[in-house]
């Protein structure tokens, strides 16, 4: 166990970020879920170790295409925090200098770009072919950069503006690694039975080296649609927090805290579908990464 000094510095929606010495942060994801910019009263059991074990999963698999900052995720490697069930929900990580803009790859157009295409028949300064239909192919991945948001929803921004803000080679270097990951992984989730509709990557620097930060295609980032089922021109059923946006809506909530009671049976089925989302994009049961974090 490292002998650093660990001090708790941040809370987010979802994680607590604690520093490790100088050079390292201990991020430890809850099983908090958010909704429409609002934390749920009701925790989802295991949430926390899908999002770190399927970070984990594609740091490692596409550590070949783009640097990140995993350190490990092993129990053996954790300082201790003072937390419980700290094993399989928290990784040490190198520190990085975040960039200051969301990347996003759309592979296929819904959600805000869907929106906005209605709208104006462009995504976030991409001109897109007339007659596309709701959850329909792009004839590529489009790279659409939003703004981190503090408070309130993130918005959308040009390339152009993300450059701007990020100073241009860093941000072709994170947008070229976006897409590449992006790519990557779809090919691999698609050999499993699940579309990446959309993900939202982090990117910092590291010795001046652009790297993948925070989490990576997780349900949290990410739209994951099973392929069995897709049928463009409507939403799609999904293995993310999708569902439980569902519910919301139709609950009649106004988006405003605080936020209803989620049901038990509502808690189970958000469950049930990040562990699927988990064990068919890494052909392993969460059971198993459980135990090899543990060893």
């Amino acid at each position: 166990m490292p002998t650093a000094e660990a001090r708790h510095v941040g809370s987010g929606k979802v994680r607590e970020i604690f520093t490790v010495g100088d050079d390292a942060l201990l991020l430890v994801a809850s099983d908090r879920i958010s909704a429409y910019d609002v934390v749920m009263r009701e925790p989802v059991p295991d949430k926390g170790k899908v999002l770190t074990g399927l970070s984990a999963h594609w740091f490692e698999a596409t550590a070949s295409l783009c640097s990140n900052h995993m350190i490990s995720v092993a129990a053996r490697d954790l300082p201790d925090v003072g937390l419980d069930d700290l094993p399989g929900r928290a990784m040490l990580c190198r520190r990085a200098e975040p960039l200051p803009v969301e990347f996003v790859v759309r592979g296929y157009l819904a959600g805000s770009g869907w929106r906005e295409y209605r709208a104006t028949g462009r995504v976030c300064g991409h001109a897109l072919p007339d007659g596309l239909r709701e959850a329909d192919r792009l004839p590529r991945p489009l790279l659409t950069p939003a703004t981190k948001a503090t408070s309130g929803h993130d918005e959308n921004i040009t390339e152009a503006e993300a450059a701007s803000i990020c100073g241009p080679a860093s941000y072709e270097a994170a947008r070229d690694r976006a897409v590449a990951v992006y790519e990557h992984a779809a090919a691999a989730a698609a050999a499993r039975g699940i579309i990446v509709a959309d993900t939202k990557f982090e990117f910092g620097l590291i010795d001046g080296e652009v790297v993948l930060i925070d989490e990576a295609l997780t349900p949290d980032s990410s739209r994951f649609w099973p392929a069995d089922t897709y049928v463009p021109g409507r939403g799609q059923p999904s293995f993310d927090k999708q569902y439980l946006r569902d519910w919301l809506d139709r609950s009649g909530w106004d988006h405003s805290p605080p936020p209803p009671a989620l049901p038990a049976d509502v808690v189970a089925a958000t469950r049930a579908r990040y562990v699927e989302a988990y064990e068919r994009l890494t052909g392993r049961s969460l059971n198993d990464y459980l135990t090899g974090v543990a060893a």
